[in-house]
């Protein structure tokens, strides 16, 4: 497993706060803690196990917290130094929030709640720790390995979706950065 790309899970956590912000919207901290949840699983699938941020996550009895940032926002924005997210990963963060960040937060925590790396946890006690590895076996499934009567986490690439913008006629089209295709030297 790689080192984590961000430095802190305040890094992520201001990174949301001031994009919630620039949409005009203040970011409640329970619906905080379910988007840094959603940003570590669905990195983790993304990257293949690799962690967004170092950070641990638990079940509590209002749903998954990552206890430090929880503390350190009780009162506010806490006065914090954090580093800049980086370039590669602001797309991932864009991409989480258009999906997840028009829902409540109380929407937000009946969806987590539901889902069986949260509830497993939980049965082990509250203050046990929700795994990377129970994220990434859960958000990272296929679609067809539902399970009857859980609300379903969105797949990755239903997650991951490329930005959508107008071209100059007004329709719509889909935008994804240019990737340039690698030549392979010709065998001998």
């Amino acid at each position: 497993m790689k080192p984590p790309i961000c430095d802190s899970v305040f890094d992520v956590a201001f990174w949301l706060i001031d994009r919630a912000l620039d949409d005009g919207e203040y970011l409640q901290p329970q619906k905080l803690q379910r988007l840094l949840f959603l940003a570590q699983a669905y990195y983790a699938v993304m990257s293949k196990g690799d962690k967004l941020m170092p950070c641990l996550f638990i079940a509590s009895g209002m749903g998954p917290l990552e206890p430090s940032s929880w503390r350190a926002f009780e009162h506010g924005r806490p006065k914090v130094d954090y580093q800049k997210i980086p370039q590669e990963i602001q797309p991932f963060l864009d991409s989480l929030w258009r999906k997840f960040s028009p829902h409540s937060a109380e929407y937000l925590n009946k969806l987590v709640c539901s889902h069986p790396p949260y509830q497993d946890a939980f049965a082990q006690g509250r203050r046990s720790e929700i795994t990377l590895e129970a994220m990434v076996a859960y958000y990272g499934r296929k679609p067809t390995q539902n399970q009857p009567g859980l609300k379903d986490a969105p797949p990755i690439d239903r997650v991951l979706r490329p930005r959508v913008m107008r071209s100059q006629t007004g329709k719509p089209v889909s935008v994804t950065s240019w990737t340039p295709k690698r030549k392979t030297p010709p065998t001998p």
